[in-house]
């Protein structure tokens, strides 16, 4: 059972995957988001291409667990995604997940421009890797 990772922002959408058994998530792209509807197209073919089953967003809550504006457009993306490809969707708190990704970059000194192309995806990967590691237990 494949399940897709979308770390959903303003301007780009990092996706990851995880393999077939549910154990890993990896990195997979990230979707620009310049015209409506495409974003959603696009994870439409993802889904059919890789056999998903499920799909976990992130769920960026306050750092005192409420749920704030930029968590309620997320929540209202994973209702459309919901009712759009007829596939379970979890949310799934996000808290740092893109601070984690960046200082990783950081930490391995790759550039600027690099980082930029890979933390969104980067990203998603962390939070679906945690949301695979809760299900373990």
């Amino acid at each position: 059972m494949r399940i897709l990772g979308l770390d959903y922002g303003d301007r780009r959408i990092g996706v990851a995957l995880s393999d077939a058994f549910g154990w890993t998530a990896q990195g997979m792209e990230t979707i620009e988001r310049k015209q409506e509807g495409d974003d959603i197209r696009r994870i439409g073919q993802l889904v059919k291409e890789n056999d998903v089953e499920a799909i976990v967003v992130g769920l960026p809550k306050n750092m005192n667990g409420t749920i704030g504006p930029r968590g309620e457009i997320c929540i209202e993306f994973a209702e459309t995604l919901k009712r759009t490809l007829s596939l379970p969707v979890h949310m799934w708190d996000e808290r740092l997940t893109t601070v984690a990704a960046t200082r990783t970059l950081l930490e391995a000194d790759v550039s600027r421009r690099k980082r930029k192309a890979v933390v969104d995806k980067m990203a998603a990967a962390l939070l679906l890797q945690n949301y695979l590691d809760s299900r373990g237990k």
